[in-house]
């Protein structure tokens, strides 16, 4: 099989790749870098860049927010400064309207008000 350049090659075979791997699994995209007319793809390569999904950061509950907690009560996680605004449960499809349309980023939503 050809393929005019090393893009449409990976086009072609990344679908591929996925579906042969599970979560955390990995697969190494090999390429010519000497070709010169696909500077994008003889970067990634020729710099052995990789680029990672991520669920959440991946996050592991039970070891991490014990440790973000212990953070922002000594002060050494700034969450309030993260925080665009608090909801009530009333005005959460205005919360949603803020975040299309980027006035808010994080919002808080407060059950009990």
């Amino acid at each position: 099989m050809f393929f005019p350049s090393l893009q449409d090659a990976n086009d072609a075979i990344e679908p591929f790749g996925m579906s042969l791997t599970r979560a955390g699994d990995g697969v190494v995209l090999e390429g010519d870098t000497s070709w010169p007319g696909d500077w994008a793809n003889y970067e990634r390569r020729r710099e052995e860049r990789t680029l990672k999904g991520s669920y959440i950061g991946t996050c592991v509950p039970t070891r991490d927010i014990p440790r973000y907690v212990a953070l922002y009560r000594a002060g050494r996680l700034p969450v309030d400064r993260l925080v665009s605004g608090y909801l009530t449960l009333a005005d959460i499809n205005r919360g949603f309207d803020d975040l299309h349309a980027g006035r808010a980023v994080r919002q808080i939503v407060r059950f009990d008000t």
